[in-house]
């Protein structure tokens, strides 16, 4: 690890590039394409629908991009904001929803896989990285946090499942 140069305000040390800042940054594009994905929802619902669940999931997002920043020894505002091509990608596939759909309830069972596919990053990571047990810490606290929302969507789709039949 390198240490930040004399005069500078954080005592933190930086980490050095290689593969576990690979894996962070990578962790932290997937969590601002996940944001977009969630604003781009929680705009077209017009405050209908699933709105309080994309609210809810869009700050999950955001903590999780400003943990992860905050491990590389940068703000969030020093990476990527924009996302990856992904983000166009959620963006558009919200947009198509919302248009044919509607954004409620028959959402649940994309945003389950998509979450899916995030713990599983997040477990990867875990499992290949070399590191400090505060980062190592930070990571399983922003996984977690994505768990938790996989269990109350499940709960939801569930018991929408039960109001169909």
């Amino acid at each position: 690890m390198a240490f930040p140069a004399d005069g500078q305000d954080s005592p933190k040390p930086l980490l050095t590039p290689g593969p576990l800042v690979e894996n962070l940054k990578a962790l932290h594009t997937a969590a601002i394409d996940a944001r977009h994905g969630y604003e781009e929802a929680r705009h077209d619902a017009h405050g209908k629908g699933m709105s309080p669940l994309f609210a809810d999931m869009i700050d999950r997002h955001t903590r999780n991009a400003s943990d992860l920043a905050g491990e590389m020894g940068t703000d969030a505002d020093g990476l990527n904001q924009d996302g990856s091509f992904m983000s166009v990608v959620h963006r558009s596939i919200m947009d198509v929803r919302a248009l044919f759909g509607g954004l409620g309830d028959s959402v649940l069972p994309g945003l389950i896989d998509g979450e899916k596919r995030n713990v599983h990053q997040y477990q990867k990571v875990l499992a290949s990285s070399d590191m400090t047990p505060g980062v190592r810490a930070v990571i399983e606290t922003n996984r977690s946090r994505l768990e938790d929302a996989l269990s109350e969507m499940s709960l939801l789709a569930a018991q929408s499942a039960i109001v169909r039949s």
